[in-house]
Parts: C-alpha cells; sequence; structure tokens
C-alpha cells in the first residue's frame, strides 16, 4: 500500500472504531458499559493516533501539491474528516477517563 492512501482508510476505521466506542460506552441497566473501560481506552488511543497520521500524511500531501482543492477534492474532503476525527477522539478520551 502506497501511504498517499492512507487518509481515506484512517477515515473508513477511524469512522468504524468511533462506533465501536460509543456502542460499547453505553450505559446498561446495571450501571457497567458494554465493554471494560481499558478496552474502550485503548481502542480511542488506537484510533487517536490512526486519524492523527491520517491527518499528517494528508496535509504533507496537500502541501506538496500547492493545496489544489478543486484537482484533489475527495482527498481534501478525507484528510479534513481525518482532522476532524483526531479532535472527536482527543474530547473522546478525556470524556472517558475517570477522574
Amino acid at each position: 500500500m502506497k501511504t498517499i492512501n492512507f487518509p481515506y482508510l484512517a477515515v473508513a476505521l477511524g469512522i468504524l472504531f468511533l462506533l465501536i466506542i460509543n456502542r460499547g460506552s453505553q450505559v446498561g441497566e446495571d450501571g457497567t458499559t458494554a465493554l471494560p473501560l481499558l478496552t474502550l481506552l485503548i481502542i480511542n488511543e488506537c484510533a487517536f493516533f490512526l486519524s492523527a497520521a491520517g491527518t499528517f500524511i494528508g496535509i504533507r500531501y496537500l502541501i506538496s501539491t500547492g493545496f489544489k482543492l478543486t484537482s484533489n477534492l475527495f482527498y481534501s474532503i478525507s484528510t479534513l474528516l481525518c482532522i476532524l476525527l483526531t479532535i472527536q477522539f482527543t474530547l473522546l478520551g478525556i470524556k472517558l477517563w475517570p477522574l
């Protein structure tokens, strides 16, 4: 796989991990979550690094092409989604962490 295609993979896996985390963090009737807290935190951390790598590779490629957003529209959208997923996983990790 070429690294240039990594943001596409990062968006797809990031959305999948986001759905798993949201479904797994729902509290049941007995007060426990569907997935253990440590599992949720590990999945969140892996998804954060995955989307951060997608953001880095995507921005680096867009800079090298001179930010021609019209010719790389789908790539630019996937890089933007990687940025948004990175922010979401950061906020979700703070929310999940017990204080």
